[in-house]
């Protein structure tokens, strides 16, 4: 059993588990949304919102942002994690709410280094991917969904291998450990108007990972 999945399987059964992935649907009530709605706004304020393109430079149709020792980006110099925004500035501390899940999903002994904002329009997406840019992948990806459902697409650690969909609504919390730790996925898209938790719409998609 792998640190990750040890530390985070028995602490409170999934309500399913897809390709490997276990999903906590409804793990996060109305006002514990809201909540970490409002610890975001003073993440954004701190760190803003921007817009990254691929390493081709293609622009990606989500925004982002990050919080905590490291934030992810991605630019024509490549994938990776950085110690400050784009812009120059520090990345802000993970909110306490949000560390509370890591906490009660996967480990208190260990907090991660990264909590991953990605903020999702009407019509954006994220391509078939995987997370294989931290160093130790015995801790598991965990991702909470707030505000609009989206159409979640999981396989396996080959692009070619089959896939699963499943839609993701505002609270549920899905946790990519184990076998599913390096699983490909990605959002096909967004169902709008299926939330009224964010002001004018759309999602959030917040993804906590151990870096180093």
């Amino acid at each position: 059993m792998t640190k990750g999945a040890e530390k985070g399987a028995g602490a409170v059964a999934p309500t399913a588990v897809i390709r490997g992935a276990a999903l906590h649907a409804g793990f996060l009530a109305a006002p514990a949304q809201a909540e970490l709605v409002a610890s975001l706004a003073e993440v954004m304020a701190r760190a803003p919102l921007f817009s990254p393109v691929t390493p081709w430079g293609k622009p990606m149709s989500v925004r982002m942002t990050s919080a905590g020792r490291y934030g992810w980006i991605s630019d024509r110099k490549g994938y990776r994690y950085a110690p400050r925004h784009p812009a120059g500035m520090d990345w802000p501390p993970i909110p306490a709410p949000v560390l509370a899940v890591w906490r009660r999903l996967v480990s208190a002994a260990r907090d991660p280094d990264c909590c991953l904002v990605n903020v999702y329009a009407a019509g954006a997406r994220m391509g078939l991917h995987q997370d294989r840019d931290e160093a130790d992948f015995s801790w598991p990806v965990l991702s909470i969904s707030l505000g609009d459902d989206a159409l979640f697409r999981i396989g396996g650690k080959s692009r070619r291998d089959r896939t699963e969909s499943v839609w993701l609504r505002s609270g549920d919390v899905l946790i990519l450990g184990g076998e599913a730790r390096l699983a490909h996925h990605g959002v096909d898209r967004i169902a709008a108007g299926t939330s009224g938790l964010l002001e004018g719409g759309g999602r959030i998609n917040l993804t906590l990972r151990v870096v180093d």
